[in-house]
């Protein structure tokens, strides 16, 4: 048995199968997912899981390059905007129109989907290499 780390097996398999440059998307409760991209639902109720939690377990397995956010963060959620930053300093980043963004998921490989109920809590990630 998984001792530690992220225990679901669903998400567990995806991470592990990501390679250099694929995209995947952590977003809220509302955040509409294209058709055919696989979702790994962790919502139970609203809030919880939040956005702040299941990155930060994402984070602590997987190697991130770069990330895209909707522009409307700056404005409707900065204290999120503050944390993913400080989760991700040096890594270069994109800002696009929110509506860019959801057209932006269908290239992605998997999304995750948390109980955050805050505006603009979506991000795109790119895995990067550890070597």
């Amino acid at each position: 048995m998984k001792k530690r780390g992220i225990l679901n097996t669903q998400l567990a398999g995806y991470i592990a199968a990501l390679g250099h440059k694929d995209l995947f998307l952590i977003g809220d409760a509302g955040m509409p997912i294209p058709k055919g991209v696989p979702i790994v639902d962790l919502v139970l109720c609203g809030g919880i899981p939040s956005f702040e939690q299941v990155l930060s377990a994402v984070l602590d397995e997987t190697e991130v390059e770069y990330y895209y956010l909707a522009d409307e963060i700056r404005e409707k959620n900065p204290k999120l905007l503050n944390y993913i930053q400080e989760c991700l300093p040096d890594i270069n980043s994109e800002k696009m129109p929110h509506d860019e963004l959801k057209a932006f998921t269908k290239n992605v490989k998997f999304a995750i989907r948390t109980g955050e109920v805050t505006p603009y809590p979506n991000i795109v990630l790119r895995a990067g290499v550890t070597f």
